[in-house]
Parts: C-alpha cells; sequence; structure tokens
C-alpha cells in the first residue's frame, strides 16, 4: 500500500523520500524517482507533508518518535494507519507536541486501487489546512470524504473500522459459503452464477472468490493484518457498550487460519479455516 502511494505520489511530481523498516522493501522506488532514506529523522528532514502508513498504530508511534529530532512546528502529518481508537491517541498527542498540523487520513481500498492512485481518503483535519494537502490527496485516492475538521476527534479512525467491519465480514461470508458448497459438492461456479447482477453480488463476492477457486493468494489485503484489524473493530465495539457476535467470530476465524500457516496470504485464506482445527 505504501509503496503504490509513494509512486503515485513521484508520477505526480511531488518530491519524495521514503523509509521502511526493511530497507529491501523501499528501494525499489527509487526508480520511480524516490529518494531512499536511511532513517525516519532523514525521510522527514525539511519536508512540508509527512505521511505515514505502517502495520499498526505502535509503529506509527515509534518510527514518528525516531524522527522527532526534523520535526518542525506547522509541519503536515497525514496519518494513514489503521491504527484504532486507542491507537490513535498517542499520535495525535505527539503531533501536539511538536505542533503538527495532524490530519487522520485512513484509506480505503487494497493493492490494485492503491496502484492505480483510486483508494478513498476518509480525512478529518483542520479546513484552513487542506489546500496544502489536496495535490497528496488527489495523487494516491480517487476521492476523500472529510468527516470532521478536528483529526484528533477519531472520526476518520472511526468510520475506517466501520468500512473495515463490512469488508472483513464479506470476506468471510464469501470463504464460509464456498467452503459450504465444496462440502455438499455444489459447484461453486454455479452459486457465483446463481447471485450474478443482484441483491446478493458484491464486488468483494467476486475478488475473493476468484482468489479461492484460483488457488491464488497473493495478498492484496493481509491475513495478518485482517486479523490486527479484525481485533481493532471488536476492541471498539466493546469500549462503546455494543456486542459484534459475528466480527467476535470473525477475529478466531482470521486466527485460525493464522495458526494453520496462512498469515502472509491474503485473508480470502480465511477459506481454509473450514477444515481443519
Amino acid at each position: 500500500m505504501g509503496a503504490a502511494m509513494a509512486r503515485n505520489l513521484c508520477r505526480t511530481g511531488h518530491a519524495v523520500r521514503v523509509w521502511n523498516r526493511t530497507r529491501a522493501k523501499a528501494e525499489p522506488l527509487a526508480a520511480d524517482g524516490a529518494r531512499i532514506a536511511d532513517t525516519p529523522a532523514d525521510a522527514v528532514r525539511g519536508a512540508d507533508i509527512v505521511l505515514t502508513i505502517l502495520y499498526d498504530g505502535a509503529a506509527a508511534l515509534e518510527t514518528m518518535a525516531e524522527a522527532a529530532p526534523e520535526l518542525r512546528p506547522g509541519m503536515v502529518w497525514l496519518q494513514a494507519t489503521t491504527a484504532g481508537l486507542d491507537g490513535l491517541v498517542p499520535l495525535a498527542e505527539l503531533a501536539a507536541a511538536h505542533g503538527l498540523v495532524f490530519f487522520d487520513s485512513p484509506v480505503l481500498g487494497t493493492r490494485a486501487p492503491a496502484e492505480q492512485g483510486k483508494l478513498v481518503v476518509l480525512a478529518a483535519g483542520p479546513e484552513d489546512a487542506r489546500g496544502t494537502v489536496t495535490s497528496v490527496l488527489d495523487a494516491v485516492g480517487g476521492r476523500t470524504l472529510w468527516v470532521g475538521e478536528d483529526g484528533a476527534s477519531g472520526a476518520a479512525t472511526r468510520l475506517k473500522l466501520v468500512c473495515n467491519s463490512w469488508a472483513l465480514t464479506l470476506t468471510h461470508a464469501t470463504a464460509e459459503a464456498l467452503a459450504l458448497a465444496k462440502a455438499l459438492d455444489v459447484d461453486p461456479r454455479d452459486f457465483l452464477a446463481a447471485t450474478e447482477g443482484g441483491a446478493l453480488d458484491s464486488g468483494y463476492l467476486r475478488a475473493k472468490s476468484a482468489a479461492i477457486l484460483d488457488d491464488d493468494y497473493t495478498p492484496s489485503f493481509g491475513l495478518t493484518t485482517a486479523v490486527k484489524d479484525a481485533r481493532l473493530v471488536v476492541e471498539a465495539a466493546e469500549a462503546a457498550g455494543v456486542r459484534l457476535d459475528v466480527a467476535e467470530a470473525g477475529v478466531r476465524r482470521f486466527t485460525r487460519a493464522q495458526d494453520q500457516g496462512h498469515g502472509e496470504k491474503d485473508m480470502a485464506a480465511t477459506y481454509f479455516a473450514s477444515f481443519g482445527d
């Protein structure tokens, strides 16, 4: 996701420095015009805008703490990591401590829309500073949905959790339907034909079914990341006093598939959780 966003920023004429915890993953971006930084501080030195998209809130916090010597008041921080509500708090506090203009800006989409610059950006941040980030958001996303003026409020992160809960549930439902089809000796393509074009159809059904039927689990949304995001959804619901029985079962299902050795695959590998312990 981050690599695709960086490429689109380079292609649209932005001067880009990139840093990754595993340098080898960042180095191919040099061919797109990005400069590979040795440290987070090197990456943000003199920048107008800092964009973070890491595994979780803890990783984002650690990275920005390492970048702290080069942070300066007035620098804009676009925080796109799916950090969860608890994870967002220390990020907003770090931004305030350094006088940064903080935007909570998680994105919707997987590898293909990221590569195409067609992500949906869910954003909250001060209206009077939005003009400074428009070119960046337009480079990485097909549209931006503004949901608040205070990045620290968690409005964008809350919406991201709701959207993720839907995507994760659709993935489990697809995997279970295909597993049931196999168990009942039903051709899964008949199931897909029966639902095609109707109210039961969806893009996620088609995409995740294709991954399962083609036995191609190249990660578009990795299963290990899905475990993390599913837990963030359940934690947010519990804190709000809402029971999400399906989401809780989904955490267990993703975890079972991960324990079976499928963590590095696409989250469609939840399919395997239907078979074996």
